[in-house]
């Protein structure tokens, strides 16, 4: 009885159809959650593919990455190179936006494998008939699937090999090269395809400054327009800013308006919050009267092209309760017994003035569609990069339709999200197609701190969807440091941001000016311009706007400083200084940036060159330059002192000026 159950199992076994693909792929990257969301690249700069990729033995493989658009038919191919450990890895810079589809190819080569065990073999005095023999059988194997013109190649070959052998000596590198890029296909392993969305250069390297409107005006007292940001733009410009980003340039709600400092009572001069939305003079898609007209900000956007900058608008998706959607779309929010509508509440915080959707609607079709027009109108418009606000806040399954669905009408938008949140939110907001993101930085302030940091970010799995936007601070927080540090802190702070992050940003002109006085017991400025009109009397540029200016230049002109991911922090024997190097695997114009992280008192210390990997670009003795400060050092060994201080030489950028021809 047991025999026959046996034989009837082993009857019923069936065997894999892929049984001669002897090779094994995996730990692919970059590939986000398993593939369900797109990996991220930007044109222009070098995304590293890789795999780990094994097989039985100690034959020789050949792995390639094939890659194309998704509506490219015929997919291109890259061959990969080995690493230490079985990895396999090509470095591939995109060259226009889209989907761009990959795998990974592997299979064993015969001839690699044979050419190699020859030469040994011979080397050890050992006879090679056979194997000179086996490597006629191996090449004519091989013409059964080349195409036609290389497998006339072969069959000539092979015809001038009377006594059918063939030994290494005959087939030259190249050939041999060549050779080991046909497959058979019943032998070769192949990955599952994956994505990775590709954004134009921007979306990568960006320098944000954050100002309001309303304040821009030159007259005290005055509510400033969009043509008075139009005047700021030449000189935003030229301090290296390329993104300018408007808080919300909306009608401002009366009702539950809130007065200066977050009050709840506001006074008849009180501008009120911008981002308390909606009035009767309109909601999302229209303009603050007294900012202008839809036609000032068309003459603002193309002002600011003349300038090389874009002009970031900020989609908030709440209402002021006499914002229009109120009594028009009641079916959009929730409502109390009482019969008003639920305002938003972070207790003991209270928002009177801000309403927020209810996702939970069952109107919610209605609801995406009026929110996905909010962003067509404005992309119409011209606007390209926007800044959501608070989208943690908002269905998850919302971004996840609604990015699509913009990113298929306008492919060059991008959109950073602002959402100091827990960090599994903060990652699935990137994942589901946020173009940049905000951060903890604010608030990593040690060496220890910011090295864990940005290798949390670089070096797992977020570096494949994560984009980081540094900012020192922003209309909400005024981070403590800022405030006991003063001068010198705005100065590390800025040259931090700056230098560890190609996206980065800044609030103005506070920031600058270094207005740093807080709201007591809290974490943000008093006087917030969230509430008021401020004015900004011109002045002379002081020594933040000076450095920031500085740093902004060299971000546009030193390609290493235009990515984030290519960073490696160095050992220094004092902790108050932070170094770094930063990579450009394109031009291969490497940076070694040192910076001082005590605004008080001079520092000084030694750091470790990693010599191995610099060695491969350049000479020693190393002659480094700093393009900060303009000097000129030679170092002769990988150990070298640095000594920097905050108030006069706050950081080294150093670049390598003796590279190997």
């Amino acid at each position: 009885m047991i025999e026959q159950i046996l034989l009837a199992s082993m009857t019923e076994t069936k065997l894999p159809p892929d049984g001669r693909k002897r090779v094994i792929i995996k730990n692919i990257n970059p590939v986000v959650a398993n593939g369900r969301f797109p990996a991220k690249g930007t044109t222009g700069y070098p995304l590293k593919y890789s795999a780990t990729i094994i097989v039985d033995g100690h034959d020789k493989l050949y792995c390639q990455l094939l890659y194309r658009y998704t509506h490219d038919r015929r997919w291109n191919k890259l061959p990969l190179k080995a690493d230490h450990n079985d990895l396999w890895y090509a470095y591939l810079v995109p060259e226009k936006e889209g989907i761009l589809e990959f795998k990974v190819q592997a299979w064993v080569s015969e001839l690699q494998t044979w050419n190699d065990a020859v030469q040994k073999k011979e080397a050890s005095g050992i006879d090679i008939t056979a194997e000179e023999q086996q490597g006629f059988v191996l090449l004519r194997e091989v013409a059964d699937y080349a195409d036609k013109a290389v497998r006339k190649k072969i069959e000539q070959f092979l015809s001038e090999r009377q006594d059918a052998r063939v030994h290494p000596s005959q087939i030259t590198d190249a050939w041999l090269q060549e050779l080991t890029t046909i497959n058979n296909t019943e032998t070769t392993s192949s990955s599952h395809s994956f994505e990775v969305l590709i954004e134009r250069a921007k979306a990568g390297f960006s320098t944000w400054y954050e100002l309001f409107p309303r304040s821009c005006s030159t007259e005290p007292g005055k509510h400033g327009t969009f043509r008075d940001v139009a005047r700021k733009l030449p000189e935003l410009a030229e301090a290296g800013f390329d993104v300018i980003y408007l808080p919300p340039i909306h009608p401002i709600g009366k009702e539950k308006r809130k007065g200066r400092n977050n009050s709840l009572k506001a006074t008849a001069s009180d501008p009120g919050s911008p981002w308390a939305i909606g009035s009767s003079e309109g909601g999302h898609t229209a303009v603050h009267p007294e900012l202008g007209s839809l036609n000032d900000f068309g003459h603002l956007l193309r002002e600011a092209k003349k300038n090389d900058i874009e002009i970031a608008l900020d989609i908030a998706f709440q209402c002021a309760p006499d914002h229009p959607y109120v009594k028009e779309h009641p079916e959009w929010f929730k409502w109390r017994p009482d019969g008003t509508v639920q305002y938003a509440e972070n207790p003991p915080k209270k928002y009177e003035d801000i309403l927020p959707f209810n996702f939970d609607s069952t109107e919610w079709k209605s609801l995406w569609e009026e929110l996905l027009s909010i962003f067509i109108f404005w992309a119409e418009q011209g606007v390209r990069i926007f800044r959501v606000d608070n989208p943690h806040t908002k269905s998850l399954r919302f971004w996840e339709w609604v990015i699509p669905q913009l990113k298929s009408r306008y492919p060059d938008v991008i959109l950073l999200s602002e959402a100091f949140t827990r960090p599994h939110i903060m990652e699935h907001l990137a994942q589901i197609g946020f173009s940049q993101s905000y951060t903890y930085f604010t608030w990593r302030n040690t060496a220890a701190e910011l090295k864990a940091y940005m290798e949390e970010l670089t070096k797992g799995p977020k570096q494949y969807y994560f984009r980081p936007n540094f900012w020192p601070n922003t209309p909400d927080i005024l981070p403590a440091h800022l405030v006991t540090g003063g001068i010198n802190m705005h100065i590390i702070r800025v040259v931090l941001a700056a230098c560890l992050s190609s996206n980065y940003g800044l609030y103005g002109p506070v920031y600058e000016r270094v207005i740093n006085k807080p709201m007591p017991g809290k974490e943000e400025y008093i006087d917030n311009e969230k509430y008021e009109i401020a004015h900004w009397p011109a002045t002379e540029p002081g020594p933040v706007w000076q450095i920031i200016r500085k740093v902004n230049h060299l971000r546009k002109k030193l390609r290493a400083l235009q990515i984030t991911n290519n960073i490696e922090f160095l050992e220094c024997s004092n902790e108050q200084l932070l170094a770094f190097v930063k990579y450009d695997l394109l031009e291969r114009k490497h940076l070694l940036i040192v910076v001082c992280l005590d605004p008080a008192q001079p520092q000084s210390g030694w750091i470790k060159l990693p010599l191995d990997k610099l060695n491969t670009t350049y000479n020693l003795p190393l002659t480094v330059h700093d393009e900060l400060h303009h000097e000129t050092y030679q170092w002769q060994q990988d150990w070298n002192y640095i000594a920097l201080d905050a108030g006069s030489k706050p950081a080294h950028i150093f670049s390598f000026i003796n590279a190997k021809q």
